[in-house]
């Protein structure tokens, strides 16, 4: 079987990183930068870190901030517009994978003009040409949107989460500067980090994981459930923010290549249906579906286990297993998530729009374990 991996051609990690911007430009060769990033971030000085840096170096630059929390095809339209009314020739995006996701898109259609619909790259569209140069900063330890080749952008006339996968959407240049995620509250750095989690675990037990991809997974579950806690409880704390700015970085290495799963599958909807941010989603879903893939990932959830901190000496392989699911459990009720989709405003007679979608969601197939609508209709019950 052959396997592809594909990164950014360049990163830079380390707090303060963000200082290499200029020569980040220079090396590109551009002149104009569109800094896409969200009202937010504008609004708490976030964003300002990176423009500070631009301002300082005499680099020109627009910004365009409209960006919403689930991104969908109206903002995409308005970025494309604000690029070309800047006069930009690359991009930098600053935020989490709401921001990165939507600059992803712009760069895209700039350059392959017949997607100008939008809807039309869910999927694998098969566009020609890569995306205008992306320099991706992200400033939330969760989607790894900086060094993945997926976007997700919601299609508001169907009411549904398209996720985009293309080689060509990658951004060049991911500066992981650990201290543009200072000011994430606590509850966003909770929801960001089990994002990042489930990223790992679902790329670990995926069908297409092999052992690259294991290795780089392994090491970022390690990673996040030693960080995850420190980060929540301790927002400002320098050694655990840098680590899971780089776990998050590590999982989305390797997710981006081999695929995810059911989590997200269920995640998506619930995300284009009733505007639940995606790490809650996530990180509700994930203990539940990770029991029931349980007999399909029965070594690996041992592996996982480990990687937890769980001692299993002394296990059977199958209480390893279960293991592995309750200290994901305990990791989720530790840092915050809400346990029951009641608890997100989502009732009994929802459920039927929400499993149609994920089991036509593109994740859905990477699942180890094989999947019916009556499977996931009782998975959405079970966690209602």
């Amino acid at each position: 079987m052959i396997h592809r991996f594909i990164l950014n051609e360049v990163s830079y990690f380390g707090p303060g990183a963000r200082k290499e911007l200029p020569g980040v430009v220079s090396n590109l060769g551009k002149t104009k930068a569109l800094v896409v990033t969200d009202p937010g971030l504008v609004k708490f000085g976030v964003a300002a870190q990176v423009t500070d840096v631009l301002d300082k170096a005499s680099l020109p630059y627009e910004v365009f901030s409209d960006v919403k929390p689930n991104p969908t095809v109206s903002n995409v339209h308005a970025g494309i517009e604000a690029y070309r009314k800047a006069g930009a020739d690359y991009i930098i995006a600053v935020g989490g994978g709401s921001s990165i996701d939507t600059a992803k898109a712009i760069g895209i259609v700039i350059n392959n003009p017949e997607f100008s619909d939008i809807v039309s790259l869910e999927g694998t569209a098969p566009t020609k040409h890569k995306s205008v140069p992306i320099i991706a900063l992200p400033t939330t330890a969760g989607t790894a949107a900086e060094t993945t080749i997926n976007y997700v952008i919601i299609d508001e006339t169907n009411k549904k989460k398209m996720v985009c996968v293309d080689p060509n959407d990658i951004p060049a240049v991911a500066i992981i500067d650990a201290e543009l995620m200072y000011s994430l509250p606590a509850s966003l750095t909770a929801a960001t980090g089990m994002d990042a989690l489930t990223h790992a675990i679902e790329g670990y037990i995926t069908r297409g994981a092999w052992p690259l991809s294991d290795m780089f997974e392994i090491e970022a579950i390690r990673m996040i459930s030693r960080n995850l806690p420190v980060a929540v409880e301790r927002p400002s704390d320098p050694e655990a923010r840098d680590a899971m700015a780089v776990a998050q970085y590590v999982a989305g290495m390797a997710f981006s290549n081999v695929g995810l799963g059911l989590v997200h599958g269920m995640a998506h909807p619930m995300g284009s249906l009733f505007d639940i941010p995606h790490g809650v989603a996530n990180a509700l879903l994930l203990p539940t579906i990770m029991e029931w893939n349980m007999p399909a990932c029965i070594e690996k959830y041992g592996n996982i286990a480990r990687a937890m901190g769980v001692d299993t000496e002394g296990m059977t392989s199958e209480q390893a297993a279960q293991a592995a699911c309750d200290a994901v459990k305990d990791l989720s009720i530790k840092v915050g998530i809400p346990q029951h989709l009641s608890d997100l405003g989502i009732t009994a007679e929802d459920i039927p729009a929400l499993a149609t979608q994920a089991l036509a969601d593109v994740c859905t197939p990477g699942n180890p374990k094989d999947v019916t609508i009556e499977d996931i209709t009782s998975l959405y019950t079970k966690v209602l």
